[in-house]
């Protein structure tokens, strides 16, 4: 494969990398590239604004999320050009991890299944930043078995009432809307009687409680519906049919996930490079070179599987199965990479505020937030048997309740 710009792609990076020189808000520069994982805050902004301000600039300038169409928000970028903007944006894409559940998983199910007058109307404000979406999946009784989910769509008229429980919602207290997907019959087997919507955030009858994290962060949250009104007008595909169309959305999630999160590396790499241990640097320690040596190798296919799925999106496949590799991966590797940076630090390694631990806390962070990234968007456990069943094509795993209607499924507390 050559990897070597075009003299378009030359053209476009060189557009690019000018528009961020001249546009980019240096001054949080030096904080951003400071930020962990679960630790993106600025000491002299709310981050919140900031990320919304760089956001709607990048979106007056066409550069807010390049590879949708033009009517919806974005420039028409091809899936290179999209990989050219993100390596250019460097640092400064950290302000985008606000809106990639809306960018990377709402906008491209909206796109799919939502009417053409409601993607020209929300798809922009959510490419601009101007307004912040949430995935409404995870249930108490249904996290990895999306499927087992309770929270009830009752038709009235022409809206449905909206009854029920969501939870690990992400950015849920600071979105304005959400994708949410509901159960509308209980008679037939669970996969089948479901249905997705989208809804404002703000509707009556929408309760949003914050979730307190160990790393003493809350960004996830419990969403309560009670008696909450959607138009069926909202509704994202046909009724009953909303398995199929959360799968647009999962493997988009993971697709996203997979392709931005952090692995720990790049911070690991320079951890080691200014280290001193008894006998000397840690960069030539032949133990600690082995272990860099192993995360670099990962860390490259884990960028070039995210590459290979960006050039299906661009032949119009809807990302697949295949998606969840990147996720498995990348998840495990950030927490084995926060751990053994710790280790390294030796006894300083207990430390966690950032005035006091080595490199302002980095790796505590990390390690503190690295078991959500191996939940969220479906567990290390579901994901192996997506890549072992749809992937490999390994025999299915032993699911007795497939063809039973779900009101007739044994579950205690029903």
């Amino acid at each position: 494969m050559n990897f070597d710009d075009t003299p378009q792609e030359a053209a476009f990076r060189a557009e690019a990398k000018a528009w961020i020189a001249a546009h980019a808000p240096k001054q949080y520069e030096d904080e951003l590239k400071k930020a962990a994982l679960g630790r993106i805050q600025l000491k002299s902004a709310n981050i919140l604004e900031v990320a919304k301000a760089w956001q709607k600039k990048k979106a007056d300038a066409g550069w807010a999320v390049p590879h949708w169409p033009k009517d919806y928000g974005g420039r028409g970028a091809s899936p290179i050009e999209r990989v050219i903007w993100q390596q250019e944006e460097g640092v400064f894409g950290k302000l985008g991890t606000l809106f990639i559940i809306g960018h990377g998983m709402c906008g491209p199910t909206m796109m799919a299944y939502a009417a053409e007058e409601h993607k020209r109307q929300y798809l922009p404000p959510l490419a601009s930043g101007e307004k912040i979406w949430c995935q409404l999946f995870s249930e108490p009784a249904g996290g990895s078995d999306v499927a087992g989910l309770r929270t009830r769509a009752e038709k009235d008229g022409d809206d449905w009432l909206i009854n029920g429980q969501k939870i690990w919602t992400s950015g849920a207290h600071y979105s304005d809307y959400g994708i949410l997907i509901t159960r509308t019959d209980p008679t037939v087997p669970k996969h089948k009687g479901l249905t997705m919507f989208f809804l404002d955030m703000k509707s009556p009858g929408v309760e949003v409680k914050p979730i307190k994290q160990a790393n003493g962060q809350a960004e996830f949250n419990e969403v309560y519906f009670t008696d909450v009104r959607i138009p069926d007008s909202q509704r994202l595909g046909a009724v009953g049919d909303g398995w199929n169309v959360s799968l647009t959305t999962l493997m988009n999630e993971r697709m996203a996930i997979g392709a931005n999160v952090a692995t720990g590396f790049p911070e690991l790499f320079e951890f080691c490079s200014s280290l001193m241990l008894d006998d000397g640097p840690a960069i030539d320690d032949p133990a600690v070179r082995s272990k860099l040596a192993n995360w670099a190798v990962r860390a490259s296919g884990l960028r070039y599987t995210a590459f290979r799925s960006i050039s299906a999106l661009s032949r119009g496949e809807r990302p697949g199965p295949e998606n969840s590799i990147g996720k498995l991966v990348a998840g495990a590797m950030l927490q084995d990479v926060a751990t053994y940076a710790l280790d390294l630090q030796g006894a300083a390694g207990v430390l966690n505020g950032p005035e006091d631990a080595e490199v302002a806390g980095k790796f505590q962070a990390m390690l503190l937030r690295s078991p959500a990234t191996r939940v969220e968007g479906g567990t290390d456990e579901i994901l192996r048997n997506i890549i072992a069943e749809r992937v490999l094509g390994l025999p299915g795993d032993i699911r007795v309740d497939k063809d039973v209607p779900f009101n007739k499924i044994p579950t205690k507390g029903r």
